[in-house]
């Protein structure tokens, strides 16, 4: 029996060792087949080349200079060019006569007076701006809408006054038509006067022109710089759509339907978006709608105060009236002075 059981243990030792050697062997026939595929992995890899890739460059990064000082500073000198001054002057007698005195005549000033720099590149920078044509009027008028001043002084039948956008509007009703006349002021001399202040105005500003009665019509929808283009348009406009028949019906050419009368034109005005406005009349506003009337004081002051609590600061409006009754001139007088302007009446 102890034979035969040490037989057994050796014949089982014997197949353990078979089976280890198997298993050892077969171990090393893997790691040296998995070698050899990594190895030719990796000698594909740097033999074979990569596939071709297609960028796009970055967009070149464009930067547009700042302004200088110095910029800023030949716009400031730009905007303080002021119009050369005119002269008016006339014999005056002191006590009646049996005859007129005939107005002295005009005389050219140019060639007695020393040069003005100002003037001359004033007239430089008015025509370069009205070649450039309105991108270029669009450019100086987005300036002087951005608040970096009042403007230079203009003058307009009398008044002195500072704006960058300047708002002429106009009275044209029957009654002010005929205290113009007798008053030695007719629509033929306020339109001299309207375009002598246009042409007046520094190429950085900008104007607009409304004529109403009860109804009203607009020279431009918005406020235009004052180029040249624009002026001669202003030109042929006050020439050829004046109405000075002191009426605009309803029906005319450009004529827009106002149902408050110049309530309706303040309202039109304002939207505009002005710093300096001009109102010629005599101070008695009527409107056609609900009835004819003559439009109350206080819906006036209730639109001052509206306006005047929408906007930042006051626009000053200034009066040229003619023969005003007393009533009128006392309202508007103190209106104006309300908002910063002044009240001039012509007798």
């Amino acid at each position: 029996m102890s034979a035969e059981l040490t037989h057994q243990i050796d014949k089982l030792r014997k197949a353990n060792r078979k089976s280890i050697t198997t298993a050892v062997m077969a171990s090393i026939i893997a790691h040296v087949v998995l070698g050899v595929v990594a190895g030719i992995w990796i000698v594909a890899s740097y033999i074979q080349k990569d596939p071709p890739k297609f960028e796009a460059p970055p967009p070149p990064a464009i930067k547009i200079p700042p302004q200088t000082k110095q910029h800023r500073m030949n716009l400031a000198a730009h905007a303080g060019l002021a119009a050369k001054p005119t002269f008016k002057a006339r014999l005056v007698s002191l006590r009646p006569t049996e005859f007129a005195l005939p107005e002295t005549p005009t005389i050219s000033m140019d060639n007695m007076m020393v040069p003005d720099p100002s003037t001359i590149a004033n007239s430089m920078i008015t025509g370069l701006a009205g070649a450039a044509g309105a991108g270029a009027g669009a450019g100086m008028g987005l300036t002087g809408a951005g608040g970096t001043g009042l403007g230079t002084g203009i003058d307009f039948m009398g008044i002195r006054a500072n704006g960058k956008r300047i708002l002429l509007l106009f009275d044209v009703s029957g009654s002010v038509v005929n205290k113009a006349n007798a008053t030695d002021m007719p629509l033929t001399r306020i339109k001299e006067e309207t375009m002598k202040l246009i042409d007046g105005l520094p190429a950085d500003s900008r104007f607009g022109m409304v004529q109403f009665v009860r109804n009203h019509k607009i020279f431009q929808p918005e406020l235009v710089p004052a180029t040249v283009p624009n002026r001669d348009l202003a030109r042929t406009w006050i020439n050829t759509q004046w109405s000075e028949t002191g009426t605009m019906p309803r029906s005319g050419r450009g004529v827009t339907h106002g149902p408050d009368g110049f309530l309706s034109v303040l309202r039109r005005a304002f939207e505009m978006k002005p710093d300096l406005i001009f109102v010629i009349s005599d101070g008695a506003f009527w409107r056609s709608e609900p009835s004819n009337e003559k439009i109350p004081t206080d819906e006036f002051d209730n639109f001052f105060r509206e306006i005047n609590r929408s906007d930042l600061s006051r626009v000053p409006i200034h009066l040229i009236g003619f023969q005003m009754r007393p009533d009128d001139k006392s309202y508007w007088a103190r209106i104006v002075r309300r908002q910063g302007g002044s009240l001039k009446e012509i007798k």
